[in-house]
């Protein structure tokens, strides 16, 4: 009996060894092997290299190759792909809408990159706080104390931080923010039933009361059409003056041009990024700015994340081969 075949479109740097295993009689294992997305494309029609193909692992660190995979991707591949694994926890890169038209599955990695997530929000809302980017950059320029920092750095003990999205990373994030501790307050379409007691719960209505009183405020929501620059000019603006602004979920969740209106203005005292709008593009003006925090999308990229992730996709795949679904298919196309 012939094994249904999958494609690995991206290199497995950690699981290798265990994708053979994974896969031994189940599935032969097929690696990309184009340099271009319009090859890629090209090898999945009748008659080449990847048509006929069951599945696809969609790896990050392919994307320069394969590009999204939006509807013009999703058109192109064989009538036999019905499922994709992403290796993200984030999926806005994979076109839903069109993979639930051509009748395929598709699961993320949700909740494994929650602590490195959050411990990244932690290192960018201290280093925001205490002014230690501007002290690093002093110290690189062979100048000592930045003037006058200690009237501008602050302790996080008895501020406030507020969060928008409080999932799974945003959760991790706030227990850490409470051993300081911190004041907690936390904004969701819904109250979260399992939130710790120290989480204080703001609906829609009294939104702009937390906000007002937040020392930092952390976004965790993930990118789609409702929450793409849902980080706005109005919204900054009613933060308390000086507030600090972190974001480790997607950089278009956030207006750009107002957050850099607010830096130049003093509404905002200080930005972490680990995201930007146009990855890997960076905007040289956030590049001025001393009290600007900025990590190169750094949030899950650790040794343990990033096995687990290809293991968790890998597990994934294999799951739907054997059963016709996954634990981890998105939400919007569970039946």
């Amino acid at each position: 009996m012939q094994l249904p075949r999958v494609l690995i479109c991206g290199s497995l740097d950690f699981a290798l060894q265990e994708c053979k295993s994974i896969f031994n009689g189940t599935a032969e294992v097929i690696f990309m092997d184009c340099s271009s997305r319009e090859e890629l494309l090209t090898e999945f029609q009748p008659g080449h290299d990847y048509d006929g193909i069951s599945g696809i692992i969609r790896h990050w660190n392919a994307f320069d190759i394969t590009g999204p995979f939006d509807k013009e991707f999703i058109e192109c591949l064989p009538s036999s792909v019905k499922y994709i694994a992403s290796l993200c926890a984030g999926y806005e890169m994979i076109d839903i809408d069109a993979c639930k038209e051509r009748g395929i599955l598709v699961s993320n990695t949700p909740g494994v990159g929650d602590a490195a997530t959050a411990t990244t929000a932690l290192y960018l809302m201290i280093s925001s706080l205490r002014c230690f980017t501007e002290g690093e950059l002093n110290i690189r320029s062979g100048l000592w104390r930045p003037p006058s920092v200690a009237k501008r750095a602050h302790d996080l003990e008895g501020h406030t931080l507020a969060i928008i999205g409080l999932g799974g990373i945003g959760l991790r994030f706030a227990e850490f923010a409470h051993a300081f501790p911190m004041h907690v307050v936390y904004h969701n379409r819904h109250k979260l039933p399992q939130a710790p007691e120290y989480c204080e719960y703001f609906d829609a209505e009294h939104l702009d009361e937390m906000l007002a009183n937040a020392d930092v405020l952390s976004v965790h929501v993930p990118l789609n059409k409702h929450t793409e620059r849902l980080v706005d000019w109005q919204m900054i603006a009613k933060l308390k003056r000086g507030a600090v602004l972190i974001n480790t979920a997607r950089g278009r969740v956030i207006d750009e041009s107002a957050m850099i209106k607010a830096l130049e203005e003093g509404q905002l005292s200080a930005v972490g990024l680990d995201v930007y709008p146009d990855e890997p593009h960076v905007n040289p003006r956030l590049l001025e700015f001393p009290n600007a925090t900025l990590l190169p999308h750094l949030g899950g990229v650790s040794f343990e994340v990033q096995k687990l992730q290809e293991l968790h996709a890998l597990m994934n795949l294999r799951e739907f081969l054997c059963t016709g679904t996954a634990p981890d298919v998105v939400p919007e196309l569970r039946s």
